[in-house]
């Protein structure tokens, strides 16, 4: 055996199940690996960037990493934006990237770069594989690292004479890492902040946003009138009928300080303090109350569904039976096609157990807000904030779970930046509708040129904000694709589309002319 095929049987091994590919020829020997290894799924990219986000969609869904398999640095650059966004979501992810072999390095060929460097931005393990014998070892410990709590991208980069040269098996027991326990201090002093009778709130984030962490934080603030809050944008978010309430905080920092305003404590489980998304002239970047009480009762390593668990028996709301969101939707909307009627046509029909990846922008607010008491669904975020992750991020998300709907909220700014991945649904035929808002500009670009004090723009810049002159036509760069697609110019035929999509398996797009 050689070198990479003793690498994907040992990640095989280790319960990796899918691997996102755009190799060349520094990679081959790895693509032919992949082929004698049946129980690893190879999905094939167009673009670097549709792989990255992909595998952060599945490992958001699954808490286990895929593999991306990239060609050299260039390769890895085309995927940075996703990966930026993944480590920013806490994605587990093994990023395995060719590269020359070490005789040849010294010739500087065209297409030889600082791979390790390139990589460190977005990566919080990076290590070059230094022969074939050893490979199968530095590929699970790859994958132990982005194990690591809460998660990482963990950067392999191969030189192709390690995956050509003569290797055995891995045959050593694998150990994967578990989240930290947090200490008693910490619980014993957010019991003492809970107990002071000062206004709190308890910020969570990370795998406390899913259903256990949720009720707990919701018992303990039936218990004791705090206000559980998230951050803006989170990874993954349990939501919907039987779960609790949990107040997002507003994008704009103005709108985040009053809301944290009247809270002169606040306890953070499984996230950091939260702050403003940028920076504006003489405005501050601090969004919490001056002087305010900020305890860690869990760090975002640690697990913060179980502090939390701990936290309500403390304060005896362990056996609390917690307030929940009861089913509410709201009537179809009909009329002209705006974004609030888009938004309550998507929460009065989305279906149960659905998964929602929303980078949508300034289009997909009110969809969030009037699905609050639709059925059972999980909501993905734009965790880092470049743009493009959304239709990357539906991908992985059906291929880790096959037998749920994806919905994509989808700004059509952002996904000019990765469209290539309607290609990759089309061709493993995934169950995606994806919604373009399609309002021909970058809208927030616009919302934040005022916010800067712009107030009398000029055509120039206007025009770098402007996606007209001509048209994006969605449905015939989706139809391209492969992929069924639709125009919507008005609520009732947005509601008609989006009903048949949501009825028919497989990928659909339906443009939203808004």
């Amino acid at each position: 055996m050689n070198g990479a095929e003793c690498l994907m049987r040992a990640l095989a091994d280790a319960g990796m199940t899918l691997c996102f590919t755009n190799p060349g020829t520094t990679e081959i020997h790895l693509v032919a690996a992949l082929e004698q290894e049946p129980r690893i799924r190879t999905v094939l990219a167009l673009f670097e960037g549709v792989g990255s986000g992909a595998a952060d969609g599945f490992a958001r869904m699954t808490g286990r990493p895929a593999a991306t398999l990239l060609h050299l640095g260039p390769g890895l650059s085309n995927a940075m934006a996703n990966f930026h966004n993944a480590r920013r979501a806490q994605s587990p992810i093994v990023n395995l990237v060719g590269d020359h072999p070490w005789p040849h390095r010294k010739n500087d060929p065209p297409l030889a770069s600082d791979i390790a460097t390139m990589a460190k931005p977005v990566s919080g393990w990076v290590r070059e594989a230094t022969d074939a014998r050893r490979l199968p070892s530095q590929g699970i410990a790859a994958l132990q690292a982005a194990m690591s709590p809460p998660g990482q991208v963990a950067t392999l980069v191969i030189p192709a004479d390690c995956a050509w040269g003569e290797s055995s098996p891995y045959e050593e027991r694998i150990v994967l890492p578990e989240a930290a326990k947090v200490s008693e201090h910490a619980v014993d002093k957010a019991l003492q902040l809970l107990l002071n009778g000062k206004p709190t709130a308890l910020i969570i984030g990370g795998k406390a946003l899913l259903e256990p962490g949720l009720k707990a934080a919701a018992r303990i603030a039936q218990k004791t009138g705090a206000v559980v809050m998230s951050q803006t944008f989170d990874a993954r978010f349990e939501r919907g009928a039987g779960l609790p309430v949990v107040k997002r905080l507003p994008y704009f920092p103005e709108r985040a300080r009053k809301r944290l305003s009247g809270y002169p404590q606040v306890i953070l489980a499984g996230t950091k303090a939260p702050t403003a998304f940028f920076g504006y002239p003489d405005q501050s970047t601090r969004v919490l109350p001056d002087e305010c009480d900020v305890h860690k009762l869990a760090e975002p390593f640690q697990d913060a569904t179980a502090a939390l668990e701990a936290l309500a028996r403390s304060i005896g709301a362990g056996r609390i039976e917690p307030a929940l969101q009861q089913v509410e939707r709201p009537d179809l909307p009909s009329g002209p096609l705006t974004i609030e009627s888009a938004g309550a046509a998507i929460a009065a029909l989305l279906p149960e157990n659905a998964i929602v990846s929303d980078e949508a922008g300034t289009s997909g607010g009110h969809a969030y807000l009037f699905s609050a008491g639709a059925p059972r669904h999980d909501w993905l975020c734009l965790t880092g904030g470049s743009i493009g992750q959304g239709v990357p991020l539906a991908t992985g998300a059906a291929l880790a779970c096959p037998d749920r709907k994806v919905i994509c909220l989808q700004g059509d700014g952002g996904a000019m930046y990765t469209l290539q991945a309607l290609w990759t649904q089309a061709r493993e035929g995934l169950d995606i509708t994806t919604v373009i808002f399609s309002n021909r500009k970058y809208q927030i670009l616009q919302a934040e040129l005022s916010r800067l004090g712009f107030k009398a723009p000029g055509k120039a810049t206007l025009s770098t904000m402007d996606l007209s002159r001509p048209d994006l036509d969605w449905v015939k760069l989706a139809q391209g694709m492969g992929v069924s697609a639709t125009r919507a110019e008005d609520t009732d035929s947005f509601i008609k589309m989006f009903a048949r999509a949501l009825q028919s398996p497989g990928p659909h797009l339906i443009e939203a002319r808004l």
